[in-house]
């Protein structure tokens, strides 16, 4: 039995939420929204592996780097916290992307303004 996967999940974990707390993307932008739409994401994964594992489309494969505990059968200890990093690395990506775009777009603004401005002092 090892814990050697689950503690690089958690590791991983742990840089998102100091991405996440460096450039306040998600959990620090908004706490109570973003539990909500994690739990939620987890929620729907979790379901959606117990219907696949119910149809026997997914089964656990053996490992020595997980622990070894199972919470339901096929279903190991580690799929939940990688499901949490998947939905936060998920929510990161995109509000880190919708945020490099707004800033491009406000630059992009800032340029189109001074073209303009350009413009109208030639037709004078």
């Amino acid at each position: 039995m090892s814990i050697l996967y689950l503690l690089f999940i958690l590791l991983s974990l742990g840089a998102m939420v100091l991405i996440d707390h460096r450039f306040r993307l998600f959990f620090w932008r908004d706490a109570r929204r973003a539990t909500i739409v994690l739990v939620a994401g987890v929620l729907f994964f979790l379901a959606w592996d117990l219907a696949g594992i119910g149809l026997h489309v997914f089964a656990r494969g053996e490992s020595g780097y997980m622990t070894g505990i199972v919470l339901a059968p096929e279903l190991p200890l580690e799929e939940v916290f990688f499901l949490a990093f998947l939905c936060y690395l998920t929510m990161v990506v995109i509000t880190g992307a919708r945020l490099v775009i707004d800033r491009r777009g406000d630059r992009g603004s800032d340029r189109d303004r001074n073209l303009d401005r350009g413009r109208d002092r030639g037709r004078a």
